[in-house]
């Protein structure tokens, strides 16, 4: 019956922070919406640029490619910060952790691979 209560214990936890995840932000916002000023006019419906009257749209089109190399970047920079603590750690954890830093490095290399063969890399 204990072990019971324990299982049934655990799942009220996660239930508990899974309301106040949800709950939390709602009240928030809520009360973010409640208590703010609300006075609209013409003047606060236009685009500001730094003082100057806008003289077309603020929307401008940018080449997808810039977005594909940024993430490329991100993507391979916190791929190399998993690097760090496994070398610092390396003499600890032994040729198993070697194998796997292999397979990781060679996904690494294959996704570079894919996207180099994809012309994503290319700026212009």
């Amino acid at each position: 019956m204990g072990q019971l209560h324990l299982y049934q214990n655990n799942y009220l936890i996660v239930f508990v922070f899974l309301c106040l995840g949800i709950l939390l932000p709602v009240i928030a916002l809520f009360l973010g919406k409640l208590l703010r000023p609300y006075k609209p006019t013409d003047m606060k419906y236009t685009t500001y640029e730094s003082g100057i009257d806008p003289f077309s749209d603020s929307r401008v089109q940018f080449n997808v490619r810039y977005y594909l190399f940024g993430l490329m970047f991100v993507i391979f920079d916190v791929e190399t910060v998993f690097l760090y603590p496994w070398a610092v750690a390396y003499d600890e954890l032994g040729l198993f952790a070697l194998i796997e830093m292999l397979f990781f490095v060679i996904i690494l290399m294959l996704g570079l691979i894919y996207a180099w063969k994809k012309k994503v890399l290319k700026w212009n």
